[in-house]
């Protein structure tokens, strides 16, 4: 919702189709290509119109705009996926490039630190799109990470099949994040978000979890 209000905010007609599921990541990333496939079609479906497709999660947005013409390869219908992968574009980059978004800070001095989302990253590479909204709240000291680039240990189905070895990411992750003495966690993912924010919750570790969204909208309307 604070993605929504943020593209309204500039003037913007946000259109919610509410038949609209998951981007099918989880069955792709699982083996099972054929149920990957039939998501993916719904999706392109439910968003007929040619219109950008804005999406608040990297990952997701890196299973659509990258993963979806990787999946319909060879298929006679892979120029309508990549017709429709094109108009994918993440949040914080359309915030950016497209609306060019000005932000004026109006809560308390804080600080926060950023965890970049392994998608966000590599694929869909808008990290500096999501760090340079924040920057733009004046009251605000984005304190890097010492080992940002790396995985939070989620990987949705991963943090299943080997609860060790992404238990052991996570509290790593969370040991840097305490390292910064931020108040405040943000990321752009809200997988990874679920997965630092348990840990922390669950360690007693008081830092708020926030995907940056909410955080802008709580700050500019402060």
């Amino acid at each position: 919702m604070a993605g929504i209000k943020l593209i309204q905010r500039e003037a913007l007609r946000v259109i919610f189709p509410r038949r609209q599921t998951c981007c099918g990541q989880p069955a792709y990333n699982s083996g099972f290509p054929k149920e990957a496939k039939k998501v993916a079609l719904k999706q392109i479906e439910i968003f007929p119109e040619n219109y950008p497709i804005v999406v608040p999660s990297g990952s997701c947005a890196g299973m659509m705009k990258h993963h979806y013409p990787l999946l319909f390869a060879g298929d006679a219908r892979l120029d309508s996926i990549q017709q429709f992968s094109n108009r994918i574009v993440e949040l914080s980059e359309f915030m950016v490039r497209t609306l060019n978004v000005k932000l004026e800070d109006r809560g308390a001095p804080i600080k926060v630190t950023w965890h970049s989302s392994c998608h966000a990253l590599r694929e869909m590479q808008i990290i500096e799109y999501s760090k340079s909204l924040i920057r733009q709240l004046q009251n605000v000291q984005l304190i890097e990470l010492q080992n940002e680039f790396e995985c939070c240990g989620f990987g949705g189905t991963f943090a299943v099949k080997q609860p060790d070895i992404s238990g052991a990411m996570v509290s790593d992750k969370v040991a840097d994040i305490q390292q910064t003495a931020a108040a405040r966690l943000l990321t752009g993912d809200c997988g990874c978000l679920m997965n630092i924010s348990g840990a922390m919750e669950y360690q007693k570790i008081p830092i708020k979890g926030q995907h940056f969204a909410e955080f802008i909208w709580e700050r500019i309307n402060a």
